[in-house]
Parts: C-alpha cells; structure tokens; sequence
C-alpha cells in the first residue's frame, strides 16, 4: 500500500500531466474553431476539398488492401515454415520498417523505383524505357505497403503461432489438405488479427504525411495533411488550411471510432521464431511456393535498405560531416530530440504515478475512475489531432504575438513529446507495474522511501526501461519531418529537413548521403536503448 503522502503526490503529477497535455491539444483546437472561415460548409465540399478528401481515402483504402493482402501470403508461408536457417533474421527484418525514419525509406524506395533506379534500369535493359514511377499514386502505395506489410505480416504471424501445437497434430491426423487446412484452422486465426491490423494500417495511411510530401509528385496526389501545409508553407492562406485541419480532426476522430469497435492488437506480439512445429506444406509444391514467397517479401525490404547504404557510402560523407549546414542541424536535432524524449518521459512518468496511486486505493469514487480513464487516453489525443495539425493551430495562437520561428523549436519538442508519449507509456507502464509489485512489500518492511527508494530500488530496477524509452523517443524525434515542415528555416534546419531541402534541389547525392548518417544515428540510439535486454528465442 502506498502511504496518503505518495498518494497525493501521484495524482498531482497525473494532474499536471493532464493539464499540460490537454492543454497544449485543445488550444491549437480551440484556436482553429475559433478562426474558421464563413460559409465553413461551403468551403468544406468544394471541388478542392472534395478532390484532396477523395485521394486521402483512396489512397489509405487501396494501401491498406495491398498491405493485408500481401502480407497474408507472407505470414502464411513463415508460419508453415517454422525451421530454416535465418527465420529469425528475416523476422527482425519485418521490425527495421517500423522504426525506420519515414524520410529515409522514401529515399531508399526511389534508390529502387526511381527514374534513376535499379528496377528501371534492369527494365530499360530489357528494352522498356522508364516504365516503372515512384511518384503519384504508385509510389505512394509502394511506400505504404513496404512499411506496413512488415506490421501486418507481424501480427499475422503472431496469431497464428499463438495456436495450440494440439491443432496441427489434429490436422495432421485427420489427413486435411492444405485448402481444408487454410479454412477451418489458418483463416479463423487471420480473421481475428485482420480486422485490428488493417484498421490501425488504415489510420497510419490516412494521417501519412512524409511519403506523400515527398513522392506525391503533385496536386492530383495530395492529402488532408500536405494540404494544410501546402495552405500555410507556400500559399499563406490560413483559412483554408484552419478548414482542412477541422476536417483532417473530423476523419482522425471517425476513424477513431472505427477502431474502437475492433479488438485491440497487441504490436509487440510480433513472431519470434517459436513456431510450434508442423505437419503440413512439406509436399516440394508447397515448399517452392513458401521459398518463393519468403524470398521476394525479403528482397522488397531488402533492397530499399541497401539502396540507402549503398548511395549514402557513395557521397562525399566527410565534405558532409564537416559542412557548417550539417553541424548545425545535427545539433539543433539532438537537441530537440533530448528535450522531446525527457518530456515525454516526464509526462508518462506522471500519468504512471497517478493510475497507480488510483488503483492502489481500496474504494475508489466516480471521480477517480473518470480521472484514470482520462489519463489511460492521454496518449490517444496525438492520434486525434495529428502534428500537422498542431502546427497550425499553434501557428495562428502565435502569430499575432511576434515571429513563430521563436518559438519553433520548443513546439517542434513538445510535438514530437507527444508523438514518442504512447511508445514510451508501452515501455515503462509495466516495466513499472511489475517493478513496483516486487519491491513493494520488501521497501516497506526497510521503511525505505523518499530519495533512498529512489536511489536504492527504482533506479536500478528501471534503469533499462527507462534508458531503452528514452533513446527510442530521441531516435523517433531525430526522424520526424511532420512537426519541423511548417517551421522549418535557414535559422531553424534539422536532419530531416536538410535531407528534404537537398532532395528538392535536386541534390540527390547530398540528401543519400545525410539519410545514411541519420540512419546511423537513430541506428545507435535504438541499440542503446536496448543494450542488456536479451531477446527471446
């Protein structure tokens, strides 16, 4: 039991954890309500807005049916093959994308499928010219579907090696075939993992923000978020970006509700190679088939991520390293980076706090559990209101009180604070819950508290946890264009933002190079976060 003191202190950092975060959302919000131009409804189903909303949708529909439907295959045929050499690779391969800087993979994507790319090249050689275009609607599915087939392939595999080993003995003694196989026992694990992996893919396409900007390749491609930018960056036109924001908030939130009526995925339960063993696919059909499969899966990932090391390595990486452009946006984003990920820390150690002096209490009122549902949803708020968005809103708060780029880089921290806030709450909530279960009892029989507990018993027992959130967070804010786009300036310039000016003035050796370096860094960073944590075989 926790003593009143520690009590009351817990729920104060909830409390300041819930007005700080709701705050810096419902401002910007509240901001853009309030500067909504006439005739909103109007505006909102013009041929413009009709035209951006259609392609935001079509493009999320199509990448999300790409993503599942390509994945399934792939999940199918790891599953089936439970033993060979490198399994275990090619799994950790799936994860590279999901923590792979957005910009960065777009860059490795057009390395492979550009004008100038390795597939074009193999094609024209095969006399086709140009056949293949990274840019518009393809390239934007293309992205998509290389970042969020690893994912979805990852929770399939999960489901299905989640079942039994009683039920491929069963299988195998009843004589099924592979069909029967895939009908009563394969595609009633898929379908229960579907549902919550195309819903989540779905909501990632549709606020995708990076890969548009950078492969759209026009107005005829372009979405909600790159609309709103555009409306600010180039146009300076604040009320139709303050309309395209409203209704950006509007799709979030329906979309929100959308996935809220599906079971909720576990993400971390990606297989790890302890596939319980099987019966069927050892016809040498099913095995080429399988083979086949797992190889071009592996190849797609692959070969973009080469791409990247190997025209980064061909830049001049020391005139790089030393230019006074890359200093100086290599230090403005690890500071941004720091100040994010300990804010972040700061935030999720105070709604920590706060749930569990609230569950520790016996008899807990209407008011506590409503404060505690409100903290468990802290988190979801980045969701709801994307960083673009945010931008906006705060861009107009602060306008009419002097230069925004003043305040640029404590909004892009706070930003991407709450952009790191749900992977960091993932990480040390029950790191803390289980820590805080076994030295519970043993500090209050040694009347340890205070200092000493920290000193003595917290720290030691967190310190993984807390280093490996911390060092993700940075490597998640080191990589994020999204919040520094409307901000960005010769005074204000990340890595991220480097790599994207030089990609735009056709520097495409400049920015290969840059995108390595990041690469490298955030590469680090993940690696420190989870020095002394031993994977599980």
């Amino acid at each position: 039991m926790l003593t009143r003191a520690e009590q009351t202190r817990g729920l104060a950092a909830g409390a300041a954890s819930l007005l700080l975060i709701g705050l810096f959302v419902t401002l910007p919000t509240a901001a853009l309500l309030m500067t909504a131009p006439d005739g909103l409804g109007q505006t909102l189903f013009d041929a413009y807005t009709l035209s951006i909303l259609r392609f935001t949708l079509l493009q999320a529909v199509l990448s999300t049916f790409l993503s599942v439907l390509l994945a399934v295959p792939v999940a199918l045929s790891l599953a089936r093959r439970s033993r060979f050499p490198g399994r275990i690779w090619i799994i950790r391969l799936m994860a590279v994308p999901m923590g792979l800087p957005v910009l960065i993979g777009a860059l490795g994507l057009i390395g492979i499928f550009g004008r100038q790319g390795l597939l074009n090249d193999l094609l024209t050689s095969a006399g086709l010219r140009n056949p293949v275009s990274i840019y518009g609607l393809t390239g934007i599915l293309i992205a998509h579907v290389f970042f969020n087939l690893p994912l979805a392939a990852r929770l399939m595999l999960a489901g299905l090696e989640r079942l039994p080993p009683e039920t491929w003995r069963l299988s195998a003694s009843l004589g099924l075939s592979s069909w029967s196989t895939f009908r009563f026992v394969e595609r009633p694990a898929l379908a229960a993992v579907i549902p919550g992996a195309a819903g989540l893919i779905f909501m990632l396409c549709a606020t995708s923000f990076t890969l548009v900007l950078v492969l759209g390749g026009g107005p005829a491609a372009t979405t909600l978020e790159v609309a709103i930018y555009q409306s600010l960056r180039f146009d300076f036109d604040p009320p139709r970006a303050v309309m395209l924001a409203l209704l950006q908030i509007a799709l979030t939130a329906i979309i929100l509700l959308g996935l809220g009526r599906f079971a909720t995925t576990d993400r971390s339960a990606g297989g790890e190679g302890r596939a319980p063993k099987r019966f069927d696919g050892r016809d040498p059909a099913a095995l080429a088939w399988d083979t086949l499969v797992i190889l071009l899966a592996t190849l797609f990932l692959l070969l973009p991520l080469a791409s990247i090391v190997v025209s980064g390595w061909r830049a001049d990486l020391g005139r790089l390293i030393t230019m006074p452009a890359f200093r100086q946006a290599a230090l403005t984003s690890l500071s941004i980076a720091l100040t994010a990920a300990l804010l972040s820390l700061l935030m999720a150690g105070g709604i920590i706090k706060a749930r569990s002096a609230i569950a520790d209490r016996r008899h807990q009122s209407k008011h506590l559990a409503a404060f505690s549902t409100a903290l468990a949803t802290l988190s979801s708020l980045v969701l709801l209101v994307p960083p673009v968005v945010l931008g906006t809103g705060w861009f107009l708060l602060i306008r009419p009180f002097g230069q925004v780029t003043s305040f640029a880089p404590f909004l892009i921290a706070a930003i991407n604070a709450l952009m790191a806030l749900p992977f960091v709450m993932r990480v040390l909530e029950p790191a803390v819950e289980t820590h805080v279960a076994r030295t519970r009892r043993l500090s209050a029989s040694l009347g340890i508290g205070g200092i000493s507990r920290l000193r003595l018993i917290d720290w030691p027992g967190l310190r993984r946890p807390l280093f490996m959130a911390l060092s993700f967070a940075m490597a998640l804010s080191l990589g994020d264009l999204g919040a520094v786009a409307l901000f960005g300036s010769n005074d204000l310039t990340t890595l991220p933002w480097l790599i994207y000016s030089r990609l735009g003035s056709y520097r495409t050796h400049d920015a290969d190079g840059l995108a390595l370096i990041l690469g490298v860094i955030c590469l680090i960073l993940t690696a420190l976060g989870t020095v002394g944590h031993k994977e599980k075989q």
